[in-house]
């Protein structure tokens, strides 16, 4: 996998019509790019190369998994993937993939690697805030998590401290000098 080679469609010599293509996304795809974030990935990539005369339409569906550490509490776990992308390619006197749903390659080319959607898209199917399941649904039992509730503020807490400063008349007679002392100044 040195250079993606895998990764390259050769249209020249595909009919016209619908084409099938799968790929199998591991960690080393993503050692290519230098990204490491994931620690594992199990990534099933189904590509269907619909080739017309003057353009190609490519749909990407992804599904699997990549492993993830979880930003609560650092514990690795597998964050499923479950995205699709839809990438229009036309002929074009220059190369140009400004657009994220359009590309286009010059008329000399005969060829596209398809790596870097891949990539992309899998990369985007992440979300930016990673929390494992476990501590969504409480089944996770882990140090950092019993340590996060000891410092964890409860709720009746506040509300008891908020009903003694209510309630404590020393803060009243304060108040109330507070208001005479504008009173007298004229500023209130």
């Amino acid at each position: 996998m040195k250079d993606l080679k895998e990764f390259d469609i050769s249209f020249i010599g595909l009919k016209e019509g619908i084409h099938q293509f799968e790929y199998t996304i591991d960690k080393k795809f993503f050692d290519f790019f230098n990204y490491d974030e994931f620690y594992d990935s199990n990534v099933k990539v189904e590509l269907s190369f619909l080739k017309n005369t003057t353009i190609f339409e490519l749909d990407f569906a992804f599904s699997g998994w990549v492993e993830v550490a979880c930003d609560v509490t650092t514990e690795l776990f597998h964050q499923l993937i479950e995205t699709d992308i839809h990438l229009v390619v036309k002929f074009g006197d220059e190369f140009n993939d400004e657009n994220e749903e359009l590309l286009l390659i010059p008329f000399s080319e005969n060829k596209i690697n398809v790596a870097q959607y891949i990539y992309e898209a899998i990369v985007l199917a992440v979300p930016l805030k990673r929390i494992h399941p476990g501590v969504i649904d409480g089944s996770l039992h882990s140090e950092i998590l019993e340590k996060l509730k000891e410092f964890e503020i409860k709720e009746e807490e506040e509300q008891e401290e908020n009903k003694t400063k209510e309630n404590d008349p020393r803060w009243n007679k304060l108040r109330n000098i507070q208001i005479e002392k504008n009173k007298s100044n004229g500023t209130s």
